[in-house]
């Protein structure tokens, strides 16, 4: 008897890794020389680097020199802030909604931090902002492109008008937005944008700063000049290949990931049929979420377990953000868009570049199907 193929649909977490960027990568492996040597071999390497620097300044419409890759999206946020705290930033300003990498971050920055609050919808509330940049000293502020969990989308340039009305600087994690939907970096007004590869369809381990001309990236680690002296230490030639490659491939696709969206939607409906909540689906006229991401709940059916469920049924999902999906505990995300009754429930699902209609539909079949188990239970207890 064959067993049924795992559907996978935890892109969130990390895409498959594309072909283009598989092959990239292999390509890179044969390559001897270090990007920092002046030789054949040396400039070989280089010219794979910086081939790949232009492909990844592509995706958010920068020019090649604006990229400085670093090992991750983690590092990329560490680097834009803490970068501003050396350059004299004294405030900080987080939305409640911002991933780990910037929330401890900004902790250990030695900066005051300030929360900026969202509403029900999850979206940055922006009559805030203002007095929340008041006061002495220039402030940082780090607004989410799209919030991981919800897939919902920041006003990230009507953020930026405020924070430069108010001589502030704008730091952007645009990690899960890239590769989903269009970003221009100019557009959206910020200084710093982080990126990391594995989101996109590229190898782990590798991601990029993305800065403009009012920021001041200051290296954390010292040792060589890489990367323009922003970033110490000899190039991941083989990982930034990879990423540049699927960074073009991302670029590439991007007209197809709305067929997402009428799969979400689908699922989306199910579950509400089936009393369930969808978070995160936005007011009237917002910027709606990410094509590919539902974050849904149901009272009583923990998260964890509805993560069990659908694994025992192959489908492939998570509780909300994997650097905390493997610890039992409730959404941070979900309790700051004012549901906390719900933050034990939620669970996400996040599909991708290899994702199909029908791995949507067989994880809406598998979901009710544990729903319809749970309340089956619940009603024998009663």
């Amino acid at each position: 008897m064959t067993s049924k193929p795992a559907i996978y649909l935890d892109y969130n977490a990390t895409a498959p890794i594309r072909p283009e960027a598989r092959e990239a990568v292999l390509r890179a492996f044969d390559l001897a020389g270090n990007p920092s040597s002046v030789h054949a071999f040396g400039r070989a390497a280089r010219d794979v680097v910086e081939t790949a620097r232009k492909q990844v300044g592509e995706l958010v419409g920068v020019v090649a020199g604006s990229v400085t890759f670093v090992s991750g999206g983690t590092e990329a946020n560490a680097l834009a802030i803490e970068s501003a705290v050396a350059s004299g930033v004294k405030r900080l300003v987080v939305s409640a909604i911002e991933h780990d990498a910037v929330v401890e971050t900004a902790a250990a920055s030695g900066a005051s931090v300030a929360v900026l609050p969202v509403d029900a919808h999850g979206v940055a509330d922006l009559s805030k902002l203002a007095d929340l940049l008041a006061g002495e000293g220039r402030t940082l502020v780090c607004l989410m492109l799209a919030n991981n969990e919800t897939g919902v989308i920041q006003p990230v340039a009507e953020a930026s008008a405020i924070v430069r009305a108010a001589d502030g600087l704008l730091h952007v994690d645009a990690v899960q937005a890239a590769g989903k939907i269009a970003i221009d970096f100019s557009a959206l007004g910020a200084d710093t944008l982080a990126l990391s590869a594995h989101k996109i369809g590229g190898p782990q381990g590798v991601g990029a700063l993305v800065a403009g001309t009012r920021a001041n990236v200051v290296r954390r680690q010292h040792g060589g000049g890489q990367e323009r002296g922003r970033r110490a230490g000899t190039e991941n030639v083989a990982g930034i290949s990879g990423f540049g490659a699927a960074a073009s491939a991302a670029l590439r696709d991007l007209p197809l990931a709305a067929d997402q969206g009428i799969w979400r939607d689908a699922l989306a409906q199910r579950v509400k049929d089936a009393g369930g909540v969808v978070l995160g689906e936005g007011p009237e006229g917002g910027l709606g979420r990410l094509p590919q991401t539902l974050c849904l709940a149901a009272d009583g059916f923990a998260s964890q377990v509805q993560v069990m469920n659908l694994d025992l049924a192959g489908v492939m999902v998570s509780a909300g953000s994997a650097c905390s999906s493997g610890k039992v505990k409730a959404s941070r995300v979900v309790e700051a868009m004012h549901r906390p009754e719900l933050a034990p429930f939620a669970l996400r699902v996040s599909g991708g570049w290899a994702s199909t209609e029908q791995d949507w539909i067989v994880c809406g079949d598998a979901w009710l199907a544990a729903w319809k188990r749970i309340g089956a239970r619940r009603r024998e207890v009663a």
